[in-house]
């Protein structure tokens, strides 16, 4: 189990924004989080890499780790495990597309030029964007900017990618090109965890549905797919 949540409150600001959290990932799964702005998408997210604390639960799991006892110094060692995907891309703009992708591997402690430029051309050849390795993040679209973001997420090869809200700034034909590539990454046996509004997708890919609302997580796999067969959704 990749992530084991029991039980879980999950504050933000003091507020406890979701109780009594019983969240489960595996090998390989890709799951979706739905639900309206502010209802605990992200802090559910930010929890897995550490980015907000986790002080009550009865277990509290990622990746072998236990996040109730979990030391400061041992977090990153658990974020090299992770990809994580923001919204807004996240890309430092004063440098190429192969300069971003070069800064995360040295920083993670690569050091061979051959081994780094390979595993370069290996990610930008799966997200299909090796031609724009010397462009700078400006001269992307949006959804060029998002491969390259799933580029560098995938760059130390991890056991699961997170994903936050990846197509809310896309027209739909290129979200659609995103999710598509999140499902196949998945199928590699790299869980997906991905927050979205992008109801559709749900139906073109389909995958484990939670959904956060009024303080509560839960799992509606099977609600949401009776709706859609019967074209309720």
């Amino acid at each position: 189990m990749f992530i084991e949540y029991k039980n879980v409150n999950i504050y933000q600001d003091d507020v406890c924004v979701l109780g009594n959290v019983n969240f489960h990932v595996d090998e390989g799964e890709f799951i979706y989080i739905i639900g309206h702005v502010g209802s605990g998408k992200s802090s559910l997210l930010k929890t897995i890499y550490c980015e907000l604390d986790i002080d009550e639960g009865d277990e509290a799991v990622v990746l072998g780790r236990n996040l109730l006892k979990i030391k400061r110094k041992e977090v990153p060692a658990l974020r090299k495990e992770l990809g994580i995907i923001f919204q807004d891309f996240q890309l430092l703009h004063d440098r190429s597309v192969y300069k971003n992708l070069r800064f995360v591997l040295k920083a993670t402690g690569w050091k061979g030029k051959t081994e780094i430029d390979e595993r370069i051309d290996e990610v930008l050849e799966a997200v299909g964007m090796v031609d724009k390795k010397m462009k700078m993040p400006y001269e992307l679209s949006g959804g060029e900017q998002q491969r390259i973001a799933i580029a560098r997420a995938i760059l130390n090869k991890p056991k699961m990618i997170l994903a936050d809200e990846p197509t809310g700034n896309l027209d739909p034909e290129t979200a659609d090109n995103i999710v598509s590539l999140l499902k196949q990454i998945s199928l590699t046996g790299t869980a997906v965890v991905m927050s979205t509004h992008n109801l559709p997708m749900l139906d073109k890919y389909p995958g484990i549905v939670y959904q956060c609302n009024e303080g509560q997580i839960k799992d509606v796999t099977e609600e949401y797919n009776k709706i859609s067969l019967n074209g309720e959704e």
